[in-house]
């Protein structure tokens, strides 16, 4: 392992809220939960893209050195073939630089949706077990440049315990 250990826990829609949403399903049959308030953070000149990636998978521990953030648009995956994923985020300094210290990662399962909000810096789509397909939506173009990537001192995922 190289760098600080960073344990993945289970989804937390409370310690995941000062980065974005989780996206879960209602309680009760019949009824809707909606999300619709985070696509609203958006540069106006900007318009929705919607896209299927494919991604192969990893497995932990998992040595992260690449990271992204869009400043200014909610990003929102949600897994359509996926056994379970990796999340990571972190907040950004009065500057705007990463704080890596201040990361938490997740082990999510197939089920459950993520949404970023604006200026997060969080790991790429990275699937477990086998690989995956997310459809990701989010909002781009207009004058600001809202893909933001960054390399970081290592930092390795671990399963929980």
């Amino acid at each position: 392992m190289t760098g600080p250990v960073l344990k993945c826990q289970a989804p937390d829609p409370v310690a995941f809220a000062p980065y974005g949403d989780l996206v879960l399903p209602p309680d009760e049959p019949g009824k809707r939960r909606f999300y619709s308030e985070a696509l609203h953070q958006r540069n106006e000149t900007s318009a929705p893209v919607l896209h299927v990636n494919n991604v192969l998978p990893q497995s932990l521990p998992l040595s992260v050195t690449r990271i992204e953030r869009h400043p200014y648009a909610a990003q929102c995956f949600f897994p359509l073939d996926v056994s379970r994923y990796a999340v990571m985020v972190m907040p950004s300094d009065e500057a705007g630089r990463p704080c890596p210290d201040q990361a938490l990662a997740f082990l999510m399962p197939g089920t459950i949706g993520v949404i970023f909000n604006p200026g997060v810096w969080h790991l790429g789509a990275t699937v477990l077990d086998r690989p995956g397909h997310f459809t990701v939506l989010m909002w781009r173009g207009g004058p600001l440049q809202d893909d933001d990537f960054r390399t970081i001192a290592p930092l390795t995922l671990i399963a929980p315990t």
